[in-house]
């Protein structure tokens, strides 16, 4: 009996609550999908580095699957605790024939332990078919061979997703059972009968928290964008902007209503003051739900766009910011002070030697290996630092950007070195007088910096003589290959200058002596043996190539760009599942309101518009302020990656805003013509 109870109870709540059951079944594959990318690249054909970078993203996105279970468990109590308070009268009627509070709980653990299971088959069903699809996908990010590809079912993914969801599902059964037994029969059966009191608030006082809320979140936007911290300084802005988004929704709940009566033409107009009323209900009862998902789609904007940012300017950096195949760097004329740094006796020695006669001592034929090379050598000296190099806007600079150590020496180049390199990398070659300097940088907030400076004609001085920047504003430019713009300032000076000055580094820069790219592998795997003997031997020389480069930017883009794309889907499905099944519960609650609204003469046309109106409010509401949000904290982030280029940060946004239209878009429209069939008379 009981059984077949439960039975008839989820047919039911298959037509009433196909929303709940298409997230768990979303939030089932999107879980499993993450979870298997470790077993579906098992078969790529990639590079041993390649190789350990996959694993380290597959620990990372594990490690992110915990959080993501938690937030998935929230989503499933929070949506258990709207299916209850729906049923109340359905359990009043239940116990006014005999049945006692233990065959309930039986009837809700039979139907939990059902809809879970039904959820896990068809959410890893459908996880399995997309993780075969999400292969291609890493294989094109890793540009790794496909030919060995086949079909895959990872059993640790679906044990993980199994165990998680579980315990989830365990949850909700205590939780149903703790409430069940808690109802009283006349709270049960008069719950249909209960309306939600509007309660009017201080329309004064609602209007004093909005401006105190708006200027607090306003200060807190100022803090994150027009000043430069660091990430420790953000604890304040957060917890401003999560506490006055709160007391936002707060006082707007209270104003609304206040605002649209005042109007009394448009409050009196149709069924408006249905309309609104209702609105005010659904927003004062969910100041905090609406806080919660507010912050909710505010990360999932920022995150998406700024992982799809970065990967897209990963990826497009590689060819202008690594132009050459390979490069080592050697430091020079270190003194006995190094060993405090950590240097050996042997590296120190070492340093007195030219990068060819280190590479000859190491057995590499560089004039066999490498071609088009260039040699250059990098100077510093304590007698020119930073401060000393920003002269008369050192002052406003430490003011804005507080955490500069300002006492480290600046890098300086020959004019006759830098043009050589230039040439090589294709950028544009300078002249200068004796007396002048110019500033090569690409880093963008360094060269905004910088470009202060130079625009006051900031001096410098070197071996007790003046010299004046011939620019006013930096050269964009750079020494050290990268995947990112990273030159902060390097100070070009004539060739008779660097002649006193202390030598820190020697920079050879060449391309592999190579026709295809089987040869340049050849030559890539020798540089990677000369790395590992030259720190065997304690020298002071390092490479850096472009295969290396790329590998690690590929690596990089596509862990911040899956885990940005997990987090993003999840925390977006989470938004848009509560706020529909919110509606849904309060479309179930109000039918009566609605037959009341029909016998009064109330067309069907209108009771449409009010309900399209109010389902529309309720989804734009905290989405408004969370864009808001993100026009800022995507400020914020570009001024955390501005070294690897936001040239791609429209596309990501735009990209993002899709996701959004797809997913929220998609959310509201079910919410709204699921509750339309809810309130219809049958």
């Amino acid at each position: 009996m009981l059984c077949k109870l439960s039975l008839g109870n989820i047919k039911k709540s298959f037509k009433d609550y196909a929303i709940y059951f298409f997230t768990l079944i979303l939030g089932v594959a999107v879980f499993y999908i993450f979870n298997a990318i470790d077993s579906q690249t098992i078969m790529l054909e990639v590079t041993s580095s390649t190789r350990e970078i996959i694993k380290l993203m597959t620990s990372m996105l594990s490690g992110v699957s915990v959080f993501v279970s938690f937030v998935l468990g929230f989503l499933i109590i929070y949506a258990s605790r709207f299916l209850m308070k729906r049923r109340h009268h359905e359990f009043g009627i239940y116990m006014t024939l005999g049945m006692g509070k233990g065959s309930i709980s039986k009837i809700l653990l039979f139907e939990t332990l059902l809809i879970g299971c039904i959820s896990l088959l068809v959410g890893l069903g459908l996880g399995i078919m997309l993780s075969q699809v999400m292969s291609i996908f890493v294989a094109n990010m890793f540009e790794a061979n496909l030919t060995k590809f086949t079909f895959i079912v990872s059993v640790p993914a679906i044990i993980k997703t199994i165990g998680y969801f579980g315990i989830m599902y365990l949850i909700v059964m205590i939780f149903n059972t703790i409430s069940v037994s808690k109802c009283k029969l006349i709270d049960l059966i008069y719950s249909n009968k209960k309306t939600e009191k509007v309660r009017l608030k201080n329309p004064i006082l609602c209007v004093i928290i909005f401006i105190v809320s708006s200027c607090f979140l306003g200060y807190a936007y100022y803090m994150v964008t027009a000043t430069y911290g660091t990430l420790e300084t953000l604890i304040i802005p957060i917890a401003l902007g999560c506490v006055t988004t709160f007391f936002i929704f707060w006082s707007l709940s209270g104003l609304l209503l206040r605002i649209v009566m005042s109007l009394k033409n448009f409050y009196y107009k149709g069924i408006n003051s249905f309309t609104f009323r209702q609105i005010s209900s659904k927003i004062n009862t969910t100041v905090m739900s609406m806080s919660v998902i507010c912050i909710m789609l505010f990360l999932t904007i920022c995150v998406l766009s700024s992982a799809l940012s970065l990967k897209n300017s990963l990826n497009a950096n590689i060819n202008e910011l690594a132009p050459v195949d390979i490069q080592l760097m050697k430091s020079l004329d270190m003194d006995e002070t190094a060993l405090e740094d950590g240097y050996s006796i042997e590296q120190i020695e070492d340093s007195k030697i030219s990068i060819d006669e280190t590479l000859e001592k190491l057995n590499f034929d560089s004039y066999r290996y490498f071609k088009d090379t260039v040699d250059v050598t990098i100077y510093a000296t304590n007698e020119l630092t930073v401060k000393d190099s920003l002269g008369a806007y050192y002052e406003t600079s430490k003011t804005i950007y507080p955490t500069i150590d300002y006492t480290t020496a600046e890098s300086i180049i020959s004019l006759t070195d830098y043009n050589k390199i230039a040439k090589l990398f294709h950028k544009e070659e300078i002249s200068l007088n004796e007396n002048e300097y110019a500033v090569v940088a690409d880093y963008d907030s360094w060269v905004d910096i910088r470009n202060e400076s130079l625009k006051l004609k900031t001096p410098i001085s070197l071996n007790g003589k003046e010299y004046v920047p011939k620019y006013e504003e930096c050269i964009d430019g750079f020494v050290y290959i990268s995947s990112n713009h990273i030159n902060a300032g390097l100070i070009v000076v004539s060739d008779s200058v660097v002649q006193n000055l202390p030598r820190e580094q020697e920079v050879l820069t060449a391309n592999y002596n190579a026709s295809n790219e089987e040869a340049k592998n050849e030559i890539e795997e020798k540089i990677l043996a000369l790395n590992e003997e030259a720190y065997a031997s304690n020298t002071t020389i390092s490479g850096s190539t472009k295969i290396s480069i790329k590998e690690a930017s590929t690596g990089l883009g596509a862990m911040v760009t899956f885990i940005g794309i997990y987090l993003g889907i999840i925390f977006l499905i989470s938004s848009a599942a509560l706020l529909a099944l919110k509606e849904l519960s309060e479309s179930a609650d109000n039918k009566n309101r609605y037959r009341m609204l029909r016998k009064i003469g109330v067309d069907e046309k209108m009771i449409r518009k009010s309900l399209f109106t109010q389902i529309a409010v309720f989804f734009s509401a905290p989405l408004l302020l969370a864009c808001i949000h993100s026009i800022f904290g995507i400020k914020f982030c570009n001024l955390i990656l501005n070294s690897m280029g936001t040239d791609q940060l429209l596309g990501s946004i735009l990209m993002t805003a899709g996701v959004l239209i797809f997913i929220y878009g998609g959310y509201f429209l079910i919410t709204y013509y699921c509750s339309k069939w809810m309130i219809e008379e049958k």
